[in-house]
This record gives C-alpha cells, structure tokens and sequence, in this order.
C-alpha cells in the first residue's frame, strides 16, 4: 500500500486548544491507580505524569471509530491506516501541576511521515504540546503517533511473551501487575476508549495481539516516576520509544539504571525479561 503525504500535509501546523481543571478527585484516582509506583511529590502539587489525564479528547458515542478512538479528520490528519499505537516522544516538565489549577493545553500537529516497517507501511504524525496554568507553561511534550495495516489473517499475534527472564540489571525496580483493572482504570481516567485496551475479543482477533495490550503512556508514566525517583531530583526531560507491545495479565517490570554520561536510562521489561518501552533522561 502506497500512502499519499500530500494531502495530509495540510494538516501540518493545525493547532487547538482545550482546558481541564486539576481537581483533587483526579489526583486521587490517579495516585490510587499507581499506588507506590510513583515519585514522591509535594502536598498540594499533582503526581508526575498526570497530566496525560487532562484535556482528553472526548467526542460523541456515535462518531467513535471501529476502534473506539475518536474518527479522524477533525485535529488529527485522516491517515488511511487504521491501526493507531502510541509511539513515544518526548517529556520535559518546568514546574508541577497542583491541585485546583486550571490547566490550558495548546497542541500543534508537526511533522507527518511515511516509511515502510517490516509489518508493511506506517505513518508518523507528531503532535506538540504545551500545558499552561496562570503561573506560566508547566510542561512540554512531544507525542508520536503511529498508524499501521490492519492485522493479516492468520499472522502471529503481536507481543507474545517467552519464558520468565531476569531482564537487565538495574539501579532500581519495580514489579507491576498488568492486571485488566489497572488498564480499565486507565481507560476511565484518560477517556481512551481504544479498544485493544479492555476487549479482548477485539485485541485477539481484530488487531492480532495476544491479549489486551498496556496502554503506552502507563508505561511512560512508570519510566517517568522511577526515573526520577533514582534521580531524586525534578524537573526532568525524557525521550522515549515503544519497542514491542506490553501485554496485560503478567506482572511486568519496570527498571531505571544511571549511566555513564550521567543520564539516567528507564524501561519496562515483559515477564520474558524482553524490553517493551525504554527511555533516556537528564535533567532539564
């Protein structure tokens, strides 16, 4: 299949605004969601990665795709691939969000991109993004996103797992549960209604993944927390990637190592000791 850029390309530099409200029902959900997975953080202020709960899309029932994401073609470009995956990206905190702030968030589409994988065409859009409360600009982001090819008959479904391994060697670690609660209550916090999330029917047979698939960004929000929990220092900036789908119902790992350049590396490892998202931090 051969994608057309063109007309995707006026999509490029489309930008739109929303706001959200830090409410203190949010940062309880939230903290009560990743319990002891998480950095220490101030009275008052909200927990690191929080802010992946705010501002989401939200669009009528009806106007879902078959997917359950929000249809194309209103902010993100109409790419005509129907398969979406959060890609990785770059975080880069200036001051904690805290309980009570109105939170304005000001997004851009930049570059949009095609390359052919080994699974057959993708298509990278990212999406930049800037949260402001009344004190000033708190966070930026970079978020990629890829589309793929629908899943082929009969292929080998995606993110299997082998046999139980140790994984890398790591200053820190933390054993997390991929159990279908913490992804359903991920869902409910973000108001992700992708489906490969919390229908296995659909993951299996629709998408080919071996089961529900971990959303990306709570692997990204694990790696943000432990890597500044080993750093015992904030704010950070973290570039990140998805390697292999992390699939729900075994606990999985999640792992941060000083380097030698005095950068610290985070990542989350399935229960096969294989890594599935991994990302580099240094102080900003």
């Amino acid at each position: 299949m051969t994608i057309d850029i063109a007309p995707l390309s006026a999509w490029t530099g489309k930008t739109e605004t929303a706001q959200d409200i830090v409410t203190p029902r949010l940062v309880q959900s939230f903290a009560s969601t990743f319990g002891r997975h998480l950095a220490p953080y101030g009275q008052g202020e909200a927990p690191l990665a929080l802010h992946w709960c705010l501002t989401p899309p939200i669009s009528p029932i009806e106007t879902a795709g078959a997917d359950g994401h929000a249809a194309k073609g209103d902010f993100l470009p109409p790419v005509p691939l129907p398969r979406r995956m959060w890609a990785g990206g770059r975080v880069e905190t200036v001051a904690p969000l805290r309980e009570g702030d109105v939170v304005t968030r000001r997004s851009s589409i930049g570059e949009i991109s095609f390359k052919e994988g080994r699974s057959g065409p993708l298509c990278f859009v990212a999406v930049h993004h800037e949260f402001a409360t009344e004190r000033g600009v708190a966070l930026r982001e970079r978020h990629d996103i890829v589309y793929r090819e629908a899943a082929q008959p009969g292929a080998v479904a995606a993110g299997t797992s082998g046999p139980a391994g140790a994984g890398e060697p790591a200053d820190l670690t933390w054993e997390v549960e991929a159990s279908p609660l913490l992804l359903f209550r991920y869902s409910a916090l973000t108001f992700n209604g992708h489906r490969i999330h919390y229908d296995f029917p659909y993951a299996t047979g629709v998408e080919g993944y071996a089961g529900l698939v971990v959303h990306g960004p709570i692997q990204a929000t694990l790696i943000a927390n432990i890597v500044t929990t080993l750093a015992e220092s904030a704010p950070l900036r973290l570039d990140y990637r998805g390697l292999s789908p992390l699939i729900a119902g075994e606990v999985f790992r999640a792992k941060a190592k000083r380097q030698a350049d005095g950068s610290i590396r985070g990542w989350t490892e399935g229960a096969d000791g294989r890594v599935r998202m991994e990302g580099f931090s240094r102080l900003s």
